[in-house]
């Protein structure tokens, strides 16, 4: 199981992200986790097989419809895997 912390930039908190990020993660099996952080970006915790993670890599690159998508941070997760995918609360 590959396990990655992503940091989304650009336009995208106020555009339904995280919504379309936790469908997205479930349409591929992925567990983990979206919130949206004080700063304006989406952070997002993503655990599943390597090439569904690296269609939900690509697929935050675009974001939904309305958002503008500048850049995407992507590290090792070193935490537990979630059982599931949840939307946390802003940080």
């Amino acid at each position: 199981m590959r396990k990655i912390h992503v940091v989304i930039t650009g336009r995208v908190q106020g555009v339904g992200f995280r919504a379309w990020c936790e469908r997205a993660a479930l349409t591929r099996q992925i567990v983990g986790w979206v919130r949206n952080r004080t700063d304006g970006s989406v952070e997002a915790v993503f655990c599943g097989d390597d090439d569904e993670i690296e269609d939900m890599l690509a697929t935050c690159h675009r974001g939904p419809a309305a958002a503008a998508v500048s850049e995407v941070k992507v590290n090792r997760y070193e935490g537990e895997a979630p059982t599931t995918f949840m939307v946390l609360p802003t940080a």
